[in-house]
């Protein structure tokens, strides 16, 4: 077949190419939501392709895997029009989801070697079975209410007017989404309140790959229908796989949809909340639903054509009526069906429930609103809202009237949903705050629903033991051992996870709580909070976390105006007390308060008890004083253009306001300043307010000459309380200083380094003292207290100034006169200035320094920044580009004596381990090889598995270097800043100045070398690359090597390798650099196109500037030995004498000594070397320490040894994606030292041209598979057929032996087979056109295999295949030397066996059988062959040709076959003979000795008469 691959993501599809098998390599970036996987099998273009089956899932299930990807996994390919007829076929694939900042992590790509183990391997998540089964999803829909009244101020008067009746306005319908497919129910006309009573099938594999079902009520309309509001089952939430699991089963549950306000105008801003898209701000509908799964019987016969579904359907007429299949694009229906309508016994219980909230705080109301009176709306589902409401349910009616008895005094009472309006007051410049002190306005809401409290309590009870099982871990971590932490950890996390998910309640019968902000009658915020959260129940397990408590509630805006800087700012801040219960239960709702109040209540006389306040009266309240200890923030936002920001900090408590002051030009202000709050009433009770009070707000600003303040981040903390009868000091009091994250919107925004403690006041001098005078430089500002500020010490910071580089256009102007910044804790340095950045990228003066007082504690140091800027025209500055140093750690300065070899342990035990396998390596090696067969290419595959890393090459960091730098986007990097920071603390020990050579100029980089403009030869070697992308249409690529370095470019467009996605290059190229001004080299792979420009592959960067002055000697590798001359020649121009010398005089190093024995003394070293060599020794012994330069005190380290790079290829058009690597190194060489030698020749080595003559002598029991016209007999037409692998297309045969009756075949023939061979590689290279269509040949390399197949021939039908032998030419069986020795284990047992290779022993005759599959798929010998293989090369060849089949020359003779081979008429006795005698061997015997002994009594008979008479009468006598 001709397959075809389609991935269909959304509205968007791509194909593969068509192949005419079945192996891919292609990668298809879409952008996601729910994929599906086609594999369509297409003859030509002309012809629609056919599909062949289809894979669906959703991404997200991709995204929940590890790596966000599943990578070399089987896809089950399916059919759903027919469920019957099983898996069509598997599909291999790689599957990521990327986001922004993403990379997707490569693992190893499978060789064609391994063996697939498809079963093991099915792209299915975690916990799903191999073996999925069809299924019957249905989604039962019966009814819905709570509707909202669609454009009815303006479309129900149009209505009136033209028809004369005021109907409803919502035409609504259900729509149903599932794995790709939809359905839907019939359109309710003008009904609130629709009944449907149908249900919607979907067949899809069980379990699905798309776990979510989307349910949406819309309204139908003419012009374009509308959704009302959507909702989403996760089918794992309503499903258990467990020991007692259970199918997917919901319902009948009311599903609770949610989206837009109910602000009813002709254009609605937030209908994206009805689509689903982004949380619902308000009520707007609830669905009676149920949804329950039937596994199918795919083995039935009857499972397509039966339509009887489960019991409870209507039958006959109304489902014929009513059934409907809906087409969808996937090519699957689904199916709508009517359904019975629940029963009464089904209907749940009506409770009467009953919400109270009171708000005891209104502060930070944002001063955006204006200053008209603001009042709160609470709302439950439509209790509350004021728009269209709803009374009580007729079903509480009548439960009322049925228990009269029990109906209470407060039955009509109404509710109260929104506070009174209120003016509000002015906090500080940027928000209001509403005056209720003692005052605090209560709502309360009556409301009914279906009492299914038991579903949230026990989503409670397991979110408590979720809290509980965080806090767990820490206590249990020091009874645990150190191995095992880390295990246990995992498993408590999963646990946790576990809970978590279980906790989520998909069945909510009972709506979550609105709260709004209304001003001069608009909706301006709102919060969501969740019902389950705030149910009561008298066990307390099972309440909810904020029933009956005091908790902080932000307001929002709605929708899209939530959404970037407009969603920073708090709308409005709340202290809130919130309880929902029964209403026969809300005696204990105002238990939770803080006490000392007094109800104020609506109405007077009897029964007032149960009547609710309207407004709480607080009596008692408690003065308090708050300490804010402001000392630092770091890693700010830069809110000016120059890359910094003037930040201050306001911290807000209850409807008081303070600020810090403003430090300008700083991303880590220290404002080490004590914020004081005197005389903060808060109400209630002392004991209250000391274990649970208020929260503190703090926001950070950036301070502006012009406008308003810009918004940096916010952040929130809890003060630590004192009460009056307590002591102030240890261990609580005075605070210490703790980190608080900022965030801005769901962005970190940096860090907050403070400490809150709030005193309670009785008098003045019950206060601790605070310690220390204002600042007189600072005027009346405070201080943060020495008990609380960290003790510091002063630090001295060097900042090596290297160079810059990479800079991009700032404003549309190129960068001309950079310089850099540096900025840590309110000090700093500036670079020198560098006076033209296109001519010299690197500054004049290499160290600066700077003192700044940092703290001991080294968790507290704030981060260094740095900041580039242009210096322009007429004292313009602009910045370029800023970065911040988060850990000072790394480049605190270390005494080297202490750590000087540590480094060095990991490198050790790469050296140890690729010892060890170069010798495992060693022991595997039979044969020496020839020395004149060495090459190159020789040391490189001998040496691939060793040397396959990457080194990496530190000499000057980029400051910019971090943990997460991968995160930062491509688009937002302006440049790079080459240099290094070191951090010591003063003073600096005398030892280190002291040394000789010290300058203390250069500090604490005494060996940095100079940064002058240098020449350099640059030299790279390009050896292969694997793995391509492919680029052309035919799934193949035309690569090339393109490098560029600064302005010099080569482009080898000419020698581009056709259709290859591992291309062997062999390339050297050579290039004059300039560092620094060129020294970023790029190496790009391109593909080769006949017609329009030429594609980027990938390509990979190298800084060839940090590698030329490493300390590890980056510039020409090390090799492992010294040699003058061959493939392994010393490529650096200097000898390894010349380089420990220079070492030696660098490091101030006595040495080196050469001395008798192989030994060298450098410093207190001595290192032995090998004695056998007598010419060069010294360089050999030089070598040996240069190899272990890493052991030598101080100034050791490793030196890079001759090496491979193979580094990843990356196109900047598919961030993240490798694609592919490339397999290269790179030499440097300084212009002003002697010339260094050739380029080694790396050119890909050439097939050498051979020639294999088989010759098929005989066969022999070669199975017998025709039967005789005549007799009936068994026989077979013989002959041979061979060729060598990849040249299935030149395939030669023998001659027919004809009417084999034995098997047995005589031939004499000879099979030639001429082709190209690479030794090396031990491939056959083949080089020729895919297609007539083909611009020029492609070359393969395919394992040296001759395959030898037995034919039965015939004349007017396909010939027969009766076995085959294949032959690896470098490793197979030798033959055996007679017939009867030849058995099935030369194949069977083959690795067994003694093996030898064509190629070495050039001429081999023997016997070799015939093999093929039974039934049960076990070989069978189906007969033998005797051959004999020799091998020419090509010369040889020609020198003694031969002649194909018995032709001239050398011609063989003809074979001597059995007459009967030719006619049966020819020679009837003979054939009698061979058929009869052969088969009635035994029955011939018999046969001829009855006949004779028949003829015997005949004869005996006969002459019996005349013997007697004879006897009788004495005749003779």
């Amino acid at each position: 077949m001709d397959p075809v691959v389609c991935v269909e993501i959304g509205e968007e599809k791509k194909y593969t190419s068509m192949k005419e098998s079945t192996n891919y390599d292609y990668v298809v970036l879409l952008p996601f939501s729910h994929a599906k996987i086609k594999v369509i099998h297409s003859k030509n273009l002309l012809r629609s392709g056919t599909l062949v089956g289809t894979f669906k899932l959703d991404v997200g299930t991709v995204y929940s895997q590890p790596e966000h990807q599943f990578h070399h996994k089987w896809a089950m390919l399916s059919d759903h029009d027919d469920i019957t007829a099983g898996c069509k076929g598997y599909v291999k694939c790689d599957i990521a989801v990327v986001g922004k900042g993403d990379n997707i992590k490569i693992p190893h790509k499978a060789n064609e070697t391994d063996e697939d183990d498809i079963e093991g391997n099915l792209l299915l998540p975690e916990g799903v079975p191999s073996e999925r089964q069809w299924a019957r999803f249905y989604v039962k829909i019966y009814r819905a209410e709570g509707l909202p009244k669609m454009n009815t101020s303006i479309m129900a008067n149009v209505k009136k007017a033209f028809i004369g009746e005021n109907r409803d306005l919502v035409d609504p319908y259900v729509l149903v989404q599932f794995a790709g497919q939809k359905g839907k129910t019939s359109v309710q006309k003008s009904s609130y309140e629709p009944i449907w009573n149908e249900q919607i099938i979907f067949t899809e594999m069980f379990p699905p790959l798309c776990r979510r079902l989307k349910v949406q009520i819309r309204d139908s309309d003419k012009v374009n229908d509308v959704a009302i509001g959507t909702h989403f089952i996760d089918l794992r939430k309503i499903a258990n796989d467990g020991d007692k699991g259970f199918l997917p089963t919901m319902g009948p549950a009311w599903a609770n949809m949610y989206g837009s306000t109910r602000n009813y105008t002709l254009m609605d801003e937030h209908q994206d909340l009805n689509e689903g898209l982004g949380e619902g701000v308000s009520f707007r509908a609830r669905l009676l639903i149920s949804i329950a799964v039937e596994i199918l019987d795919t083995s039935s016969a009857e499972i397509m054509s039966s339509t009887e579904l489960p019991t409870g359907k209507l039958q006959g007429q109304a489902l014929s009526l009513d059934k409907k299949s809906l087409q969808m694009g996937c090519g699957s229906p689904a199916v709508c069906e009517f359904v019975w309508p629940l029963g009464a016994n089904i209907d749940w219980k009506m409770e009467e429930f009953f919400l109270f909230g009171s708000f005891l705080e209104a502060t930070m109301i944002d001063r955006k609103i204006g200053d008209k009176p603001i009042s709160f709306e609470v709302t439950i589902g439509n209790y509350g809202n004021q728009i269209d409401g709803v009374s009580k349910p007729a079903s509480a009616n009548k439960k009322k009237e049925d228990g009269g008895e029990k109906a209470e005094d407060d039955g009509d009472l109404m509710s109260v949903p929104s506070t009174p309006p209120m003016k509000p007051v002015i906090t500080d410049r940027n928000y209001f705050h509403l005056p209720y002190f003692e005052k605090k306005p209560c709502i309360y809401i009556k409301s009914w629903w279906q009492d299914q409290r038991r579903r949230l309590y026990n989503s409670n009870i397991m979110d408590k033991l979720a809290d509980k099982l965080v806090r767990l871990p820490l206590k249990l971590l020091s009874d645990l051992k150190r191995n095992t932490v880390r295990d246990k950890l995992k498993l408590v996390f999963n646990f946790l996870h576990r809970l978590r998910f279980l906790a989520d309640e998909p069945q909510h019968s009972i709506p979550d709580v609105f709260i709004w902000m209304i001003s001069n009658n608009k909706r301006i915020a709102y919060a969501r909070i969740p019902s389950k959260d705030i149910l009561y129940s008298i066990v307390g397990e099972e309440m909810g976390k904020d029933c009956g408590k005091v908790k902080a509630v932000f307001l929002r805006l709605p929708g899209k105006k939530g959404f970037g800087p407009a969603g920073w700012t708090v709308q409005a801040k709340l202290e809130m007390y919130l309880w929902l219960g029964l209403n026969k239960q809300r005696k204990d709702f105002l238990s939770g308060l803080p006490n000392g109040f007094e109800e104020n209540k609506a109405t007077k006389g009897t029964g007032i008890q149960a009547v609710p306040p309207i407004s709480l009266v607080y009596n008692m309240k408690q003065v308090f004083q708050l300490r804010a200890h402001m000392y630092q923030a770091r890693s700010l936002f830069a809110a000016d253009s120059s890359g910094l920001s003037d930040p201050f900090a306001r911290v807000f408590f209850s409807t008081h306001s303070q600020v810090t002051e403003v430090l300008n030009e700083t991303l880590c202000p220290t404002w080490d300043q004590l914020l004081v709050f005197d005389n903060v009433e808060l109400y209630g009770e002392a004991g209250e307010l000391r274990d649970d009070p208020p929260i503190i707000v703090i926001e950070l600003y950036d301070q502006d000459t012009v406008g308003k303040a810009e918004f940096i981040g916010r952040t929130f903390a809890k003060p630590l309380t004192k009460m009056v009868d307590e002591h102030y000091g240890p261990p609580r009091f005075p605070p210490q200083l703790e980190y608080y994250q900022i965030y801005r919107g769901n962005c970190t925004a940096g860090d907050l380094l403070a400490a809150f403690e709030l005193l309670q006041v009785q008098a003045v001098h019950t206060l601790p003292p605070i310690d220390g005078p204002t600042d007189s430089d600072r005027g009346p500002i405070l201080p943060v207290p020495l008990g609380i500020r960290p003790v510091l010490s002063r630090y001295r910071i060097e900042v090596l100034f290297w160079g810059l580089r990479d800079l991009k256009r700032i404003n549309l102007a190129q960068v001309d006169r950079p310089r850099v910044d540096i900025e840590c804790a309110g000090k700093g340095v500036q670079s020198a200035l560098i006076q033209n950045y296109k001519k010299n990228p690197n500054f004049s003066t290499l160290v600066k320094w700077f003192e700044v007082d940092l703290p001991e504690n080294e968790l507290l140091h704030p981060p260094l920044n740095i900041r580039v800027v242009d210096c322009r025209a007429f004292g313009r500055f602009t910045l370029v580009g800023s970065y911040a140093v988060t850990s000072l750690r790394k480049f605190i300065y270390n005494p080297p004596d202490k750590t000087a070899n540590n480094w060095n342990e990991d490198e050790k035990e790469k050296e140890n381990k690729k010892k060890k396998k170069k010798k495992k390596g060693e022991e595997v090696d039979e044969e020496e090889p020839d020395e004149s067969m060495l090459d190159w290419w020789s040391k490189y595959f001998a040496s691939i598995e060793t040397m396959m890393e990457q080194f990496k090459l530190i000499l000057i960091g980029k400051a910019g270097d971090d943990d997460d730098h991968n995160v930062v986007d491509d688009d937002r990097i302006v440049g790079r800043f080459k240099g290094s920071l070191c951090m010591y603390k003063l003073p600096l020990s005398e030892e280190i100045t002291r040394e000789a050579g010290f300058d203390p100029n250069m500090g604490m980089f005494q060996s940095i070398p100079h940064n002058d403009p240098i020449n350099v030869l640059i030299r790279i070697y390009i050896i292969r690359a694997t793995d391509l992308h492919p680029a052309d249409i035919n799934g193949k690529a035309d690569p090339y090597i393109v490098i560029r370095l600064g302005k010099s470019a080569i482009r080898d467009k000419e020698n581009y390798i056709s259709k290859q996605l591992n291309p062997v290059f062999g390339k050297s190229f050579d290039i004059e650099a300039t560092f620094p001004m060129e020294s970023m080299l790029t190496v790009a792979v391109y593909d080769w196109d006949l017609v329009g420009t030429d594609d980027l592959i990938g390509e990979t960067k190298i800084d060839l500037e940090n590698r030329y002055y490493s300390k590890h000697r980056a510039t020409c590798g090390i090799a492992s030995n010294y040699s003058v001359h061959g493939y392994n020649v010393w490529r650096d121009p200097q000898r390894p004498t010349q380089i420990l010398g220079k070492l030696c005089k660098e490091g101030k190093l006595d040495g080196p000594h050469y001395g008798p024995g192989g030994r060298v003394k450098v410093g207190n070293r001595i290192f032995l070397g090998p004695t056998e060599i007598e010419d060069e020794s010294e360089e050999h012994l030089a070598l040996t320490v240069l190899r272990h330069w890493e052991e030598i005190p101080r100034v050791g380290c490793k030196l890079i040894p001759e090496h491979v790079e193979t580094r990843p290829l990356l196109n900047p058009d598919k961030p993240g994606i490798e694609q592919g690597r490339i397999e290269m190194w790179v030499d440097m060489f300084p212009m002003d030292v002697p010339a260094p030698g050739p380029a080694i020749d790396i050119s890909p080595r050439k097939p050498k041209r051979y020639e294999l003559r088989v010759i098929i002598w005989n066969t022999d029991e070669v199975i017998l598979e025709d039967d005789d016209y005549f007799t009936g007999e068994k026989s077979s037409d013989i002959f041979v057929r061979g060729w060598l692998k990849g040249q299935q297309e030149d395939k030669q045969d023998t001659d027919v032996h004809y009417h084999s009756l034995t098997g047995e075949g005589n031939f004499n023939w000879r099979f030639v087979f001429p082709f190209d061979y690479l030794m090396a590689e031990e491939k056959i290279v083949i080089s020729k056109k895919e297609s007539m269509f083909s611009w020029d040949e492609t070359e393969y390399k395919i394992p040296a295999r001759l395959t030898l197949q037995v034919w039965d021939a015939d004349h007017f039908s396909a010939d027969d295949f009766l076995g085959a032998i294949e032959l690896d030419l470098n490793k197979f069986p030798r033959g055996a030397k007679t017939a009867k020795q030849c058995s099935l284990n030369m194949v069977l047992k083959e690795h067994e066996l003694p093996t030898i290779s064509i190629f070495k022993q050039k001429r081999v005759k023997g016997w070799w059988p015939f093999v093929a599959r039974d039934e049960n798929d076990e070989f069978e010998l189906t007969g033998k062959v005797e051959a004999e293989l020799h091998l020419l090369t090509a010369e040889e060849a020609e020198k003694n040709p031969v002649g194909f089949g018995r032709n001239e020359p050398e011609p063989l003779e003809k074979p001597n076959r059995p007459t009967t081979s030719l006619s049966w008429l020819l020679s009837p006795i003979r054939v009698t003979r061979i058929m009869c005698w052969r088969q009635y061997k035994l029955a011939t015997v018999v046969t001829l000795l009855i006949i004779t002994g028949l003829i015997f009594l005949g004869l005996l008979f006969f002459s019996l008469p005349s013997a007697f008479i004879q006897k009788i009468f004495n005749i003779s006598g």
